[in-house]
């Protein structure tokens, strides 16, 4: 049993040294910059916010391959923005009281994934009924004000990461996950938890 703790916690450590190695050195791999200031915001505010692929017996089959989509646009998203923004400069760039407004477009970002992670013990990137956990619909906090208080978390960073980078095809990768996200919460609508 201790033997299993302690893998927990090595795997815990490993996870967590990889993750915070991870997101800055790809963003400002691809940057080509090191110094560059707002790769290294987006970077830290994504080790904040960051989540595990993790598949569950109970989760929808289609909802798997929605998952990996979204997993692959992020990747995608994540490797392009500082390539725009830095390296090759597709993007014509931003005023700076736009970058301003992503920036800020972020707080709240960060505030609803946050709070309603901490609000709803049973939030999960997959779309699944917890039975084991006699999961309830909860109705407090963020959950309060809106019904998708993830969602609309994740909306407000793949807008406001792309305004504060100054980057034209973040925005774009924004659109089509929006797209996705409004697919995803229909489905999810049917499901009924007592």
């Amino acid at each position: 049993m201790v033997h299993n703790q302690k893998a927990s916690v090595v795997q815990v450590v490993l996870n967590s040294l990889i993750t915070i190695v991870f997101f800055p050195a790809i963003i400002l791999l691809a940057s080509g910059d090191r110094h560059w200031l707002e790769g290294w915001i987006f970077s830290l505010w994504l080790l904040a916010e960051r989540s595990r692929l993790r598949f569950a017996k109970n989760q929808k089959t289609w909802d798997r391959y929605v998952l990996i989509v979204i997993y692959v646009l992020m990747l995608g998203w994540l490797i392009v923005m500082p390539l725009d923004a830095r390296r090759f400069k597709w993007s014509p760039g931003f005023p700076v009281w736009l970058q301003v407004i992503g920036g800020l477009v972020l707080i709240p970002s960060l505030y609803l994934i946050f709070e309603s992670t901490a609000e709803n013990t049973f939030a999960s990137t997959m779309i699944r009924v917890q039975t084991e956990r006699q999961q309830r619909v909860i109705s407090t906090g963020v959950y309060g004000l809106v019904r998708h208080p993830m969602y609309l978390g994740a909306v407000f960073m793949m807008f406001g990461a792309p305004l504060l980078l100054g980057v034209d095809m973040g925005i774009d990768y924004g659109w089509n996950a929006l797209i996705i996200l409004i697919g995803r919460m229909r489905p999810s609508q049917a499901i009924q938890i007592t």
